[in-house]
């Protein structure tokens, strides 16, 4: 196996995610499509570098809720522990909250209204979507250093988690 230098950003990557099973609620077909769709495009592009870490990946991720906790389970590809990252769900109730709430209305209206209406709710469901995204890359700023994109595909499955843990 080729070893790549520290920072490269080859290895600094995840390869698989699980999520908690026993932290997922059941959901309907839209949140599952949501979730399948984030974790297909993670694997395929992210830039995923545990603080210490960096260079000795491709990476596994669990996610779950934990006491009231956001659980990072960083792992090598081959299993071995890197490092588990508790973070809280107070800064994110807010977001998911609203997120799930535009959600619906997108739902509900790519059903019923018309394009233009479809589009403007799609620009606020961005905008949340977007805004959970940086207070996640923010939570993460000296554990695990994430690009844009990587943290709005795990904000998505986040989402998936939080709607058991807001016992919605």
């Amino acid at each position: 196996m080729t070893q790549h230098p520290p920072g490269d950003d080859r290895t600094n990557r995840i390869v698989a995610v699980t999520l908690d099973e026993e932290s997922i609620g059941r959901s309907g077909p839209d949140i599952e499509h949501e979730r399948a769709i984030a974790i297909y495009d993670l694997v395929e592009e992210n830039l995923f570098a545990p603080e210490g870490a960096d260079g000795q990946g491709p990476f596994t991720l669990h996610l779950g809720i934990t006491a009231n906790r956001l659980m990072f389970d960083i792992r090598k590809e081959d299993g071995t522990p890197v490092v588990t990252h508790l973070l809280s769900l107070s800064p994110f109730r807010r977001i998911v909250k609203d997120y799930f709430m535009i959600c619906d209305s997108y739902y509900n209206a790519i059903r019923t209204a018309t394009p233009d209406k479809i589009e403007a709710i799609d620009m606020g469901r961005r905008g949340i979507h977007d805004e959970g995204s940086r207070t996640l890359q923010e939570r993460l700023k000296g554990k695990v250093r994430v690009d844009f994109e990587t943290s709005r595909r795990l904000f998505t499955l986040i989402t998936v988690l939080h709607w058991k843990g807001e016992g919605q």
